[in-house]
């Protein structure tokens, strides 16, 4: 039997929660998540756990943060004029908004706070600093 290596095409089906077993996402209910293994597609420590297994198999892994995305960085949080905020735009906490950075990439930052003149915004991913355990089935190496 041939075992998932880097370069292999895969289908998974996964079941994430964080480290107090809240479930933040699943494939089960939808078709398996499809990805090349050494392409980047999915975050490094889910990756690196498909390597080895064989279709059918079913598997725990434990993802720290450092693997999962990544530690929190307080440097990805900035606080902007309201004025920089477009004026039709009705803002909430927690509210995801896409921003430009100076380069011209795209992101995305959730709304931390809103004060008359100025917006928290947070471009940390909102699972960075948390460590991940996911339920994996490999359904197919294609």
């Amino acid at each position: 039997m041939t075992s998932a290596k880097t370069g292999d095409t895969v289908r998974v089906h996964y079941t994430g929660t964080l480290s107090d077993g809240t479930v933040f996402d699943s494939s089960r209910d939808r078709e398996p998540l499809e990805f090349t293994i050494g392409r980047n597609m999915v975050i490094p420590g889910f990756e690196n756990g498909i390597v080895g297994m064989n279709e059918g198999d079913s598997k725990t892994i434990p993802i720290p943060a450092g693997e999962a995305y990544g530690e929190y960085n307080e440097n990805l949080v900035a606080v902007v004029p309201r004025s920089q905020v477009p004026p039709e735009l009705e803002l909430s906490l927690g509210m995801i908004l896409q921003v430009r950075s100076p380069e011209g990439d795209l992101a995305r930052a959730m709304v931390r706070d809103i004060a008359e003149t100025e917006v928290t915004l947070d471009l940390n991913h909102p699972l960075a600093d948390q460590d991940l355990v996911f339920e994996v089935g490999l359904v197919k190496i294609l």
